[in-house]
């Protein structure tokens, strides 16, 4: 899908370096993968069943990213539901449309495969980012939980 001055795509395995260095922009803190581990994790990724990373790319620069996964379902008469992860743009690509066209995609690719609805966890408070998801479609009307690995583990 083309778009004025960005493509979207799904990534593949060349585009590990450039989701490596956007992933700085989401969690700047995380400790650097060893390359060999992130190499690794990444073709799991790519041959995951219901899950595709989709990228907008500038050029050969990946502006923006949105983690799709899709996860079958025995509820809904059957119907799979998804997630949307890892949502992220370079400081460089904000404003522009790159993570709401992303966003849009994902929702296209969820309904092309019999998904009934698609989820998405934030954990920013910032009113800026609640308003840009809300203006991408979802509704705030579910309460989320989660739980971390405790330290040790």
């Amino acid at each position: 899908m083309a778009h004025d001055d960005f493509t979207i795509r799904p990534a593949t395995g060349s585009d590990l370096p450039a989701l490596l260095s956007l992933y700085r922009h989401l969690n700047p803190g995380d400790p650097a993968m060893e390359p060999d581990l992130a190499a690794g994790r990444f073709a799991e990724m790519l041959v995951h069943p219901g899950m595709t990373v989709f990228v907008s790319a500038v050029g050969e620069t990946i502006g923006s990213s949105v983690t799709l996964v899709i996860i079958p379902n025995l509820t809904r008469g059957g119907m799979p539901y998804a997630l949307i992860e890892n949502v992220v743009t370079d400081a460089r690509f904000r404003k522009r449309g790159h993570a709401g066209a992303l966003i849009r995609r994902a929702f296209d690719h969820a309904w092309q495969n019999g998904c009934y609805k698609v989820m998405l966890l934030t954990g920013s408070d910032n009113p800026a980012t609640l308003k840009f998801y809300k203006g991408c479609g979802f509704v705030q009307n579910k309460t989320g939980f989660q739980v971390r690995r405790p330290a040790g583990i």
